[in-house]
């Protein structure tokens, strides 16, 4: 299983890499440090390539021949959200494996494969060509070591309980446990975490509980955010958690606007982010409410309170994070998905 910091910049890179797996956190991150890697190595054009319905493949052999006139490296960033290109797909797919081409590198990225299409003639064309790695969820005996890895990362560490206690309450949910290690970084510094306050942290993440905001907001509930942030001020809550609270909920609804945007279901789009069953209503709503704009705008609001909160911007910090859940929860604009 890949993680982010399997890619070293000064490492050679494959010329095609094709992601695949069960969790779509792992297949992000590893798309992530690819690109940076690529980055790092000259490969300062980037052309993305989304295979949804009525793309036309012979844009991906375009892509390859369309290099810049001043002669910098390209990245093709190839993704198929169904995971199945069809004949004509597949038949693209082969040619473009069966011909390398100078100065260009491809990533392909794909939802979790079954044995078939792992035998089609596509695949095996692009294994051959370049790197397959398959990143799926590790089983649920190894998640409290896969946190701790992660909590390595940001130089903290928590006994082999409090490792166990995350793991049985995100049971499995990757995307869940990475935000509860998030959260983890904002509230305490560096150094071993306790018991106690990764229980605190992952039970009761504020005292006027700062998951009741983040359901009013996909909600729609602009007063009830309201009333919310005014409790959290006065609980003295730290800002960079309600931050993270109201940017969570912004990218998510970003992600899924951009999936339905290119062409997919909602409930291909929810399970892309892991909001299955009665969560998923909520976000229908949402996502109907909120446009493309709008939560770019939003993105930008939120990157702006980052600087305030760093003491890199001026402004009113709560002023701020009431008008940006007050944009988050504005009248319905949308009537499709």
């Amino acid at each position: 299983m890949a993680a982010a910091q399997t890619f070293s910049p000064h490492l050679p890179l494959s010329p095609l890499y094709l992601l695949h797996g069960d969790e779509p956190l792992l297949v992000l991150e590893a798309a992530d440090a690819i690109r940076a890697a690529a980055r790092a190595q000259g490969f300062d054009e980037r052309e993305v390539l989304v295979a949804g319905p009525g793309f036309r493949w012979e844009q991906l052999a375009a892509a390859g021949g369309n290099l810049s006139l001043f002669g910098g490296n390209k990245l093709i960033d190839l993704r198929i959200p169904t995971g199945k290109p069809g004949r004509e797909g597949g038949e693209a797919l082969t040619r473009h494996a069966q011909r390398p081409l100078q100065g260009v590198l491809t990533l392909i990225t794909l939802p979790q494969l079954d044995w078939q299409a792992k035998k089609a003639a596509w695949f095996v064309a692009l294994s051959k060509a370049g790197t397959v790695m398959e990143l799926n969820a590790p089983p649920l005996a190894r998640l409290p070591d896969w946190i701790g890895e992660r909590l390595a990362r940001q130089n903290q560490t928590a006994s082999a309980p409090a490792l166990e206690f995350i793991a049985g309450h995100v049971e499995g949910n990757l995307l869940a446990a990475h935000q509860e290690i998030q959260k983890l970084a904002l509230l305490h510094p560096e150094g071993e975490l306790t018991l106690e306050q990764v229980q605190e942290a992952v039970l009761d993440v504020a005292r006027f509980d700062v998951d009741k905001l983040r359901a009013a907001l996909v909600a729609g509930d602009g007063p009830r955010a309201a009333r919310l942030l005014e409790g959290l001020r006065a609980e003295d809550t730290a800002a960079p958690l309600i931050l993270w609270a109201l940017a969570q909920e912004t990218r998510t609804l970003a992600q899924l606007r951009s999936a339905l945007d290119q062409g997919a279901s909602f409930d291909a789009a929810c399970a892309g982010l892991r909001i299955f069953g009665a969560r998923q209503g909520p976000y229908r709503d949402a996502v109907r409410r909120c446009t493309t704009p709008l939560l770019r705008a939003a993105l930008l609001q939120a990157a702006r309170i980052d600087r305030m909160i760093k003491g890199l911007g001026r402004g009113d910090l709560w002023d701020e994070f009431l008008q940006l859940a007050l944009r988050l929860t504005q009248t319905k604009r949308m009537g499709q998905t």
